[in-house]
C-alpha cells in the first residue's frame, strides 16, 4: 500500500508514470542501504555477476581450473542457480578434491538441486572431516531443505544442533520456529521466534546487517508498522500539496487569433 501511495504521489508530481515506478524502485533500493538492509545489494549482485562470466570464461579456457570451478560454484549456489552448480563443481570431486570445502558445497548444490540422496550423503562426508564446520553449517543446509522437503523432525533435530553450536544465530532460530509451527508446537515455535528477536536485538551492529532479515520475519508486525507509518506520511503529504493546488491544472485561456498578428481584446469579442 505505501509502494502504491508512493507512486501515485510521484506520478502526481512528475506526469509520469513510468518515471514514477522508476523513482519508487531508486528510492526503495536506496532507502533501504541506509535503513533497514532486507534487500540484495545492487552493487554486489553486479560485481557477483560480473565474476561469474570472468570465471566461466576461464572454465571454457582451461576445464582443469579447480579454483574458478569452485568460486564459480559457489556464486551459482548463491543464485540459487543449483543444478548449474552440481555441473560446474562435479569434475573437481571426480579429479580427487575431497576436502570439507567441496563436499559441502557439492552437497549444498545436490540439496538444492532435488537430488536429496546424494546431498546428505556428501553433507555426511564433511561432517566426517569436520562437524562444526564454519560453526556448524552443515546443520543449518541439512536443516534448509529438510524442512523445505516436508521431513519436519529431521529438519528440528539439524536446526537445534545448530542452534546449540551458533548460540546467537537469528536464522537458525527462525527456521527452527517456523518447523515447530509445522510440527504442531506453536507454543515452542513462539517462544523460539521471540528469543531469536532478543539476540538480534543485542547483537553488534555488523551481525544485525547480516541477520535483519531473519530477525524482521521472525517479527513481521515490525515492518508493517513501518509500512503503514510511511503510508500515512505520504497521505498526508499528498493531501497537503493537493490542498495548496500544487497538483491542480493552470488554466490557460487564450484569446483566439485574428491572423493579423495581434489578439483581440476582450472588447473585440463582444
Amino acid at each position: 500500500m505505501s509502494k502504491w501511495m508512493l507512486w501515485m504521489f510521484l506520478t502526481l508530481l512528475t506526469g509520469s508514470p513510468l518515471l514514477s515506478l522508476g523513482l519508487v524502485i531508486v528510492f526503495i533500493f536506496v532507502a533501504d542501504r541506509f535503513t533497514w538492509r532486507l534487500l540484495p545489494s545492487p552493487v554486489r549482485m553486479f560485481k557477483r555477476f560480473q565474476r561469474a562470466g570472468e570465471l566461466a570464461g576461464t572454465i571454457l579456457t582451461n576445464p582443469h581450473e579447480r579454483r574458478a570451478r569452485h568460486e564459480l560454484a559457489d556464486i551459482r549456489v548463491e543464485q540459487k542457480r543449483y543444478a548449474e552448480a552440481v555441473d560446474v563443481l562435479k569434475p573437481n570431486l571426480e579429479a580427487g578434491d575431497e576436502d570439507v570445502d567441496t563436499l559441502f558445497l557439492l552437497g549444498v548444490a545436490y540439496l538444492g538441486s532435488g537430488d536429496a540422496r546424494r546431498g546428505e550423503l556428501l553433507l555426511d562426508e564433511a561432517a566426517k572431516l569436520d562437524a562444526g564446520y564454519r560453526q556448524g553449517a552443515i546443520d543449518l543446509e541439512r536443516g534448509r531443505f529438510r524442512l523445505k522437503r516436508g521431513e519436519v523432525k529431521a529438519a528440528i533435530e539439524s536446526l537445534e544442533s545448530f542452534c546449540a553450536t551458533r548460540l546467537g544465530t537469528v536464522e537458525g532460530r527462525y527456521l527452527l520456529a517456523k518447523a515447530l509451527a509445522k510440527d504442531g508446537r506453536g507454543a515452542d515455535a513462539k517462544r523460539v521466534r521471540d528469543l531469536a528477536w532478543n539476540e538480534y536485538v543485542a547483537a553488534p551492529g555488523f551481525q544485525r546487517r547480516r541477520e535483519r532479515r531473519w530477525a524482521w520475519l521472525s517479527r513481521p508486525s515490525r515492518p508493517l508498522t513501518y509500512a503503514a507509518v510511511l503510508a500515512v506520511v505520504l497521505g498526508t503529504g499528498a493531501a497537503v500539496a493537493n490542498s495548496m493546488g500544487l497538483f491542480s491544472p493552470r488554466s490557460s485561456h487564450h484569446a483566439p487569433y485574428d491572423g493579423r498578428g495581434a489578439r483581440p481584446s476582450v472588447s473585440e469579442w463582444e
